[in-house]
């Protein structure tokens, strides 16, 4: 059994635990405000370059090819993994809940024969998959000393991962990331994002004025130059739905973490309480034995 000391010492480093999961949890209220509302804001604008896209190769004329970006290299070989994960951890099952849905990607696509590549955007999910697939990590991008994700961060990842495509190191990639739903649900998704899948319109809108739209130059080449900002704006609405994910899941896993240290700090003031009881009656006990012996 722990003596009183012990309990007592127990008692304040778990205590000392609770304010920094406090603080935590804090933090993460603080920034998970604007991280939702910078997600929030970019949804639109990411589902709208879609439908654009969308319309312009629904509008291309029957010959035309198409850039490879869209059309794909006529394979399905090789296969990219860009799996986006934060730079830290204290956000509860956020970063191995995105990298254990990879590595059921990379166990399917295997067993179908194909080749895998993974490019890591994070340190968990980089220290998460490296165990198993070391061998497949072809890059890994980290954001530790960026204050607040940007376009900038998106577009270096993107370039990184056109030039891949440009030398044909894979045939198709998929981005996997927390989709931000609510305070406590961050759900783990993954998107392909070469080559591009536009949405498909539904019941009639398919069958009728699929383009609207004269488009001036041709479809082909504007598609030439919305491909890769699309990819960058896919990759840029990752990282800031991961942004939220990790801020919000923080912030539950933080606030569970702070309760129960102080269920457990009643625990130890009543395991302490006792002891002390305990001790004092054997105290007293010893006390009036050697009284009577006198």
């Amino acid at each position: 059994m722990p003596s009183l000391k012990d309990l007592k010492n127990r008692i304040g480093s778990v205590k000392s635990t609770q304010k920094i999961t406090k603080a935590k949890q804090m933090v993460a209220a603080a920034k998970l405000r604007r991280a939702e509302e910078a997600a929030t804001a970019a949804r639109p604008y990411a589902e709208r370059i879609e439908s654009v896209l969308a319309n312009l190769a629904a509008g291309m004329s029957g010959g035309a090819q198409g850039p490879k970006l869209l059309t794909g290299t006529g394979k399905d070989e090789t296969h990219l993994l860009v799996v986006a994960t934060a730079d830290r951890g204290l956000c509860g099952a956020f970063n191995s809940s995105i990298a254990r849905l990879a590595r059921e990607r990379v166990v399917k696509l295997q067993g179908e024969g194909k080749k895998v590549k993974i490019f890591c955007v994070g340190t968990k999910g980089y220290d998460q998959l490296k165990r198993l697939y070391g061998e497949l990590i072809v890059k890994n991008i980290d954001f530790k000393d960026s204050k607040q994700v940007g376009f900038d961060n998106a577009r270096t990842i993107a370039d990184s991962v056109l030039d891949l495509y440009d030398a044909g190191e894979f045939d198709v990639a998929t981005v996997f990331f927390g989709r931000f739903q609510s305070v406590i649900a961050q759900v783990p998704t993954a998107t392909q994002i070469i080559p591009a899948k536009p949405p498909v319109a539904e019941g009639d809108e398919a069958t009728t004025d699929v383009a609207p739209y004269d488009y001036e130059p041709d479809e082909e080449q504007i598609l030439t130059t919305l491909l890769p900002r699309y990819v960058a704006v896919q990759v840029f609405r990752a990282l800031l739905e991961n942004a939220a994910s990790e801020q919000a899941a923080s912030m539950t896993a933080m606030d569970n973490a702070t309760r129960n240290a102080g269920d457990l700090i009643d625990k130890l003031n009543l395991q302490y309480n006792r002891a002390r009881q305990a001790q004092i009656t054997t105290e007293l006990v010893e006390i009036i034995a050697g009284a009577e012996s006198v």
